[in-house]
């Protein structure tokens, strides 16, 4: 094994891409033990942090797997194992955010809210107002922008609930996150351009960004936000034209971004040149006593594109949203919204500026809170059942799904195949990441679209198909070896 003490690249990356690189040759063979941390470390005269993290990183991999006080050995990797038969038709359509369910599922697979808590009333008080006020003009194409009263509820908006002072001319109305998502990619992205993202991180952003030709780079993500130093090492390489993130409840990790590290990313994105694009959509959703606030509210250097979508917590059909623009951007991003659709719907824009003017949203995001607390709760409860058979996973105290780490044992697609015969629809994490063939024991579970009863009973049914597949007795847990 070679490492190169003089090059930039991290000891514990190089030694990573070399194991790497011998197991996918075959050089090291299935089951073969590796080099103890100890011998390892002192062949290559690095410390033995260095052999760890390289283990770690091909374990997490799936390249191989440790047992306790035994060591670290190599193990069939997806690279060349059959793929499961949900590979084709399923996996394109959920990497392009199309989730194949059938009408009799327990649906673990979408984000959306149900129709039951719409606030029905109140918007339709806010829409016959505007009716009754406005008359023939409510129906007139408002600015490209935005109609500035609903810019101007939308900046006192910003302030009150995340501490961001955002004037109002610095706000574009926009139909939805993934127009955001693709106006910024029309505005900023030219063939070869390098975007920066987490990884895994939301398939609609990074195919916007491949169709205008980008070179997407994925870094990393830990339970407190981005892998800094990983993200470091590639920006001290080429700097990109902007880093894509989700600060609270990332999807689909449900991970949070610490201060320190948001903090640090502003300093970065400062130091090195470029944007950060921040996608938020779940902030709102926040199930603890400590106040979560966006990336853009620590922003003083005009470095954060900020685009917020109300989708997944007011009602998805409405298709309303908003991003926030640097000065320089602003006309770029002007130009861009009027050639995708001249303006976003004047009459939902008025009845939305009423329903945030009126008091309604706070009342409907306090109302959303207690819905889903009570899901969020009832979903961990039963899924530390599930411990037992060595499944973890963080609780992200937000949001409206769990991010399941699998034991190396479970591939996530079987489990999809095996859940999906008995009526139950949860997405495998392979979808998300850049390099989908290397990850295949996550999985998402979102608790937005099902009642408590049918989390419970869709908890016990993925229990049986992970003891029908994986346990040899169903009366007695065998650990995986």
């Amino acid at each position: 094994m070679l490492i190169n003490k003089d090059l930039d690249t991290p000891l514990y990356i190089q030694l990573y891409e070399n194991i790497k690189t011998k197991i996918e040759n075959e050089d090291y063979k299935e089951g073969e033990k590796l080099p103890s941390i100890r011998s390892l470390a002192k062949k290559l005269e690095v410390n033995n942090i260095t052999i760890v993290n390289a283990y770690k990183l091909l374990e997490q991999e799936s390249y191989v797997y440790s047992i306790k006080g035994s060591g670290t050995y190599v193990r069939r990797t997806n690279y060349n194992m059959e793929i499961p038969y949900m590979e084709d038709e399923d996996m394109e359509l959920m990497i392009g955010g199309i989730m194949p369910i059938s009408k009799n599922s327990i649906n673990f697979a979408s984000v959306s809210p149900t129709p039951e808590i719409f606030p029905m009333e109140e918007f339709k008080h806010s829409l016959i107002e505007v009716l009754d006020r406005d008359k023939g003009n409510a129906f007139l194409y408002p600015e490209i922008n935005g109609y500035e009263p609903f810019r101007e509820s939308i900046s006192l908006f910003l302030e009150e609930n995340y501490n961001m002072k955002v004037h109002k001319d610095e706000i574009q109305i926009i139909s939805g996150g993934q127009q955001g998502i693709d106006i910024i990619t029309k505005t900023l992205i030219s063939p070869g351009d390098l975007i920066f993202v987490e990884n895994p991180t939301y398939s609609g952003a990074t195919q916007a960004f491949r169709s205008r030709g980008a070179k997407i780079v994925g870094i990393p993500m830990e339970e407190d936000g981005i892998d800094l130093e990983v993200l470091n090492n590639h920006i001290k390489k080429s700097s990109p034209k902007f880093l894509y993130m989700m600060t609270n409840y990332q999807s689909p990790t449900t991970y949070s971004y610490s201060d320190e590290k948001k903090l640090k990313l502003i300093e970065l994105s400062k130091k090195y040149k470029f944007y950060i694009i921040e996608d938020d959509f779940m902030t709102d959703l926040n199930y603890s006593k400590n106040k979560k606030l966006p990336l853009k509210s620590m922003d003083n250097l005009d470095h954060v594109i900020y685009i917020k979508s109300f989708s997944k917590i007011f009602m998805p059909g409405v298709r309303m949203g908003f991003m926030t623009v640097p000065k320089k951007l602003f006309k770029d991003v002007l130009r861009v919204k009027h050639t995708t659709d001249i303006s976003s719907s004047g009459f939902l824009q008025r009845a939305f500026d009423l329903f945030l003017r009126k008091g309604y949203w706070n009342n409907h995001i306090e109302n959303i809170n207690k819905v889903y607390s009570e899901k969020y709760s009832t979903m961990v409860n039963e899924l530390k059942r599930l411990e037992k058979y060595n499944i973890s996973f963080a609780k992200p105290e937000g949001g409206l799904s769990i991010w399941i780490k699998l034991p190396k044992e479970i591939d996530s697609i079987e489990l999809y195949n095996e859940c999906n015969e008995n009526n139950v629809a949860l997405v495998p994490g392979r979808i998300f990441f850049l390099d989908n063939s290397l990850y295949s024991n996550y999985i998402r579970l979102s608790f937005g679209s099902v009642s408590n009863e049918e989390i419970v009973e869709g908890i016990r049914i993925i229990e049986n198909c992970i003891k029908r597949k994986y346990i040899e007795d169903d009366n007695e847990y065998l650990p995986f070896l």
